[in-house]
């Protein structure tokens, strides 16, 4: 086998963190509640455009998910492998990890940015060098780049375009049925006469094939984001970044949830000292500066990754691991406002008749805490843990960029806006390794917060009435 299979720890949490979430699927598709609820979700059209973004983001990530170290040529009978380790997105980039300049380009630039010494016949002369892969295969950039970059603009939005309406009529023709042909479905979907939003979502789609037409027609010809200061492309950088947000504000969030649920249910059915001692516990933790605390765990962490290089055979292995290191961290210290909820919650349903009932007929704490209290407090769970995951997104980049973060060989939001603050203060600034950044983590923070609002509406009613509604739009059956 020419390549061997990598399993980095975080491969594994994301792992475990799908098959949770496909048995959750299977659980909803068995509760009658919870499928009007994630309905109400679908039924709101920034909810679901924003999950087809999640969804594209999430798509990026599983690429990035994989990891392998490829064989070297045999040597003696033996086989030895790369001390690299790839991706499936690596593979899928390729040529882009491949198009490595000297130093910084601008945005589709065919010269470096800062003047170099160059022999023109004989002479030494000052100018800017002609980059080597961006824009490489233009005779004389000054007069074709222009035209070149227009025409390939523009086959990249007709194929995009072309996609869109591969899948626009795909969708349709699993809608004629219920609209009485292909053709009609297309218009009630371009008259939003559909049972779900399509035509936002329809719109989405088509501004994401509108965009990846372009970069897809011209990245491998051109440095779309530009290059940092190593020459790598910003491009690949920020498609990296997005698995590390996503392992980040996932498994953040899932580690905050067993020491918040159970002291949470502990403290509100218990009451008395055990409530006590957990208020007590919650509130000196929130009392200490959340961003001191990690970075004193994340410099242990750091301490003892130092000291034991012999426990990984390669970078990749060590910098995965600092990363669920901190993910662990940032969940043991961020357990407090959702054990204060479910806290909360507790005290009220413990209140309630059958829970009253239960305790009557000798019901064991554990069985009524089980069957009857958890259920009926996963729905705060829920919002909360959506709510968190951009928060958790942000703080990754506000620790990185205080030095506290991710290891500076891996990619992330954080790590780009912090190698990027230095050469803002330039001539030329280098504006586009922190305008990427900006952007990839705005739209993936914003679409987290967008289905976060349509979790809540439709988990918790009372959220709904104090947030100012759009007027209902006109959705059909089917």
């Amino acid at each position: 086998m020419g390549f061997k299979l990598v399993f980095l720890w975080t491969d594994v949490a994301l792992y475990v963190l799908a098959l949770a979430l496909a048995a959750y699927v299977w659980h909803v598709r068995r509760q009658p509640t919870l499928q009007a609820n994630w309905k109400k979700v679908m039924l709101d059209p920034a909810a679901l455009s924003a999950g087809v973004l999640l969804v594209l983001f999430g798509l990026v990530t599983a690429l990035d998910s994989v990891h392998f170290r490829r064989a070297l040529p045999p040597q003696g009978g033996q086989v030895y492998y790369d001390t690299r380790t790839m991706s499936l997105l690596d593979v899928v980039l390729a040529r882009q990890i491949e198009m490595r300049e000297a130093t910084y380009s601008a945005p589709l630039g065919t010269h470096g940015i800062s003047k170099e010494s160059v022999n023109v016949d004989g002479q030494t002369v000052r100018q800017y060098p002609r980059l080597k892969f961006g824009g490489a295969h233009l005779q004389d950039p000054a007069t074709e780049w222009s035209g070149d970059v227009a025409r390939r603009v523009i086959f990249g939005l007709l194929g995009g375009a072309a996609v869109f309406a591969l899948l626009l009529l795909a969708v349709a023709t699993v809608l004629r049925r219920a609209h009485g042909g292909v053709a009609q479905a297309l218009r009630d979907i371009a008259s939003d006469r559909t049972r779900y939003p399509l035509r936002a979502t329809a719109a989405t789609l088509a501004v994401v094939c509108l965009l990846g037409g372009v970069l897809v027609a011209l990245m491998n010809h051109y440095h779309v984001f530009g290059t940092d200061r190593t020459g790598n492309g910003v491009l690949y950088q920020a498609l990296k970044s997005v698995r590390t947000a996503f392992v980040i504000g996932g498994l953040s969030t899932l580690a905050t949830l067993p020491l918040a649920v159970v002291l949470g249910i502990l403290a509100g059915y218990f009451k008395g000292w055990v409530d006590e001692v957990i208020q007590y516990l919650y509130t000196t933790l929130s009392s200490v500066p959340n961003v001191l605390l990690i970075a004193a765990c994340v410099l242990m962490v750091q301490v003892f990754l130092d000291k034991n290089p012999e426990m990984f055979e390669t970078g990749a292995e060590r910098s995965d691991l600092k990363i669920l290191l901190l993910c662990i961290v940032l969940g043991v210290t961020g357990w407090a406002t959702l054990c204060r909820l479910v806290r909360g919650e507790t005290l009220k349903l413990r209140e309630l008749e059958y829970v009253q009932a239960a305790t009557a007929f000798g019901v064991s704490d554990t069985r009524i805490m089980a069957r009857h209290i958890l259920p009926n407090v996963m729905h705060l769970v829920l919002i909360t843990t959506v709510l968190a995951f951009s928060d958790l997104i942000l703080y990754e980049a506000v620790l990185t960029y205080v030095g506290v973060g991710v290891d500076p060989g891996t990619s992330s939001f954080g790590g780009m806006i912090n190698l990027a603050r230095n050469e803002m203060n330039r001539e030329p600034t280098v504006w586009w390794s922190f305008a990427a950044a900006f952007v990839f983590m705005v739209t993936l923070v914003l679409s987290a917060n967008l289905f976060a609002d349509g979790v809540r509406d439709a988990f918790d009613p009372r959220a709904r009435n104090f947030r100012p509604r759009l007027k209902a739009g006109k959705h059909a059956a089917g």
